[in-house]
């Protein structure tokens, strides 16, 4: 037997479309609908990023006591993070441990693109906490805090073309701290945002493949999250909630 790397990458962004087309054929409502694409998406991260990454759909906290929106994928440090909160099937994880979050729904346009990029400045408001850490020599000053990733993960788009200025200009609308990093639409392409603007790649033929590896390459570029000051989330013990 014969192997080709390019019949693999092809055949993963194959199976993430199938996946999300199935989803979204199988299923009448839009609650329950969008729940399967969700879960299509994480279980696509869960399985390809490095183990000391970890995707789920979650709440965010700072050591202040603010919370995020709900997220529809969060991809957070499992290695170095000391906790994450489960109740009644929630999940809840600490500012200082994201890396990046996406909202994923079924098709792209403008007002999914200002709802995600909502959602994206509701966690990049949070308060985070910075150690300094120690090493066998000394102490490394604390971490600069990093650029928590943000964008969107769809099947299809509501423009034609599919990806275009109609999107870039919603995307460029401005909404501090709500700018959308990177996105994939599975059934065009992926689109990539900075301090210089918005581009769209259309060419790939194979986005779904396409978005995972450059959410890996900037995951690699991030290295590893600051250290948690868990003592500024322990003062919450003292306070009374009755």
């Amino acid at each position: 037997m014969n192997w080709s790397i390019q019949i693999l990458l092809s055949e993963l962004h194959d199976e993430i479309q199938e996946k999300l087309g199935r989803a979204r054929r199988s299923f009448g409502h839009p609650g329950t609908k969008g729940d399967a694409s969700e879960q299509v998406w994480l279980e696509l991260l869960n399985t390809y990023l490095p183990q000391r990454y970890q995707a789920t759909s979650a709440h965010v906290v700072d050591s202040v006591g603010s919370f995020s929106d709900q997220i529809d994928v969060v991809v957070f440090d499992r290695q170095y993070s000391p906790f994450i909160f489960k109740f009644q099937g929630q999940t809840v994880i600490p500012a200082e441990s994201v890396y990046a979050v996406f909202e994923a729904k079924q098709s792209i346009n403008a007002e999914q693109v200002a709802y995600a990029r909502q959602k994206v400045a509701s966690v990049r408001a949070l308060h985070r906490t910075s150690l300094p850490i120690p090493h066998a020599g000394g102490t490394y000053p604390a971490k600069p805090l990093q650029h928590i990733i943000g964008g969107m993960l769809t099947l299809e788009s509501d423009w034609k073309p599919g990806l275009g200025d109609p999107l870039i200009k919603a995307l460029a609308e401005e909404n501090v701290g709500g700018r959308l990093d990177l996105g994939c639409v599975a059934a065009h392409g992926i689109f990539s945002c900075d301090d210089d603007g918005c581009g769209m790649f259309t060419l790939m033929s194979k986005p779904a493949t396409a978005f995972l590896l450059e959410l890996i390459a900037r995951l690699q570029e991030k290295a590893t999250v600051p250290m948690i000051d868990v003592r500024a989330y322990a003062r919450w013990l003292d306070v009374d909630v009755a």
